[in-house]
């Protein structure tokens, strides 16, 4: 998943600011929490209509791909044993989990999966263009929902900004090896990369801010007084 969350610094593990920060990884309210289910769903149904599209598949869903023509397991369940893997892998990094870190782990994978059980395979390329670039967007829209709930970084974005905070390479490259890697060993597995692989590469960015902005909205309405739908 793309995200820029940013790591408080050990040292400042003492500082008011820094532990409201810890806090507001695990303390929610019912418009956050929904914010945050309501993304995390989106994201995985985006990823299966990639899927279903057969065009190409984000980085990590080739690697989940991959892993599923490998081994008995559904492309859903592949994407939470990796997530689950990889936030192991946090222990020595020292990252930081919220609320959303747990949801991410598991509920992306079982809208991947219920998805792919729902919908049948489109048939004839516009419609498969049409899943392709209707995944691409609601993988964008649902990141944006969830990052701006600000409940903690997904298993890969942690990985990502863990490995930053300790090597000091840039986050850029740091995340271009890690999707780079995963694309690699995926395909190797027998993952789908093609068209749309490059396709979610380059829309992928403006799709995730206009999640940021949808979220923003939906924080303004929440906002309102008198609004007497669930709480920011």
């Amino acid at each position: 998943m793309s995200g820029a969350e940013t790591e408080a610094r050990t040292s400042g593990a003492h500082d008011p600011e820094t532990r409201r920060g810890q806090e507001t990884l695990w303390r929610t309210s019912p418009g956050r929490l929904t914010r945050l289910i309501l993304g995390l769903v989106l994201f995985g149904v985006g990823e299966a209509l990639m899927v279903l599209s057969t065009l190409g598949n984000s980085p990590w869903t080739v690697f989940a791909e991959g892993l599923a023509l490998r081994t008995p397991m559904t492309i859903g369940v592949a994407t939470i044993v990796t997530g689950v893997v990889i936030f192991l892998i946090w222990i020595p990094l020292q990252v930081r989990p919220g609320i959303g870190t747990v949801l991410n782990l598991f509920l992306i994978g079982i809208a991947i999966d219920a998805t792919l059980f729902v919908l049948d395979d489109p048939e004839g390329l516009v419609l498969r263009t049409a899943y392709l670039l209707l995944g691409v967007v609601t993988v964008g829209v649902g990141s944006g929902l969830y990052l701006g709930t600000n409940h903690g970084p997904g298993p890969r974005d942690g990985l990502m900004t863990g490995l930053n905070r300790l090597t000091g390479v840039p986050i850029s490259l740091v995340r271009g090896v890690i999707e780079l890697s995963a694309l690699g060993i995926g395909w190797v597995l027998g993952g789908t990369v093609g068209v749309g692989t490059v396709v979610f590469a380059l829309l992928i960015g403006p799709s995730v801010q206009g999640g940021l902005a949808l979220d923003a909205r939906v924080r303004a309405l929440l906002a309102r007084p008198g609004f007497s739908g669930p709480t920011r």
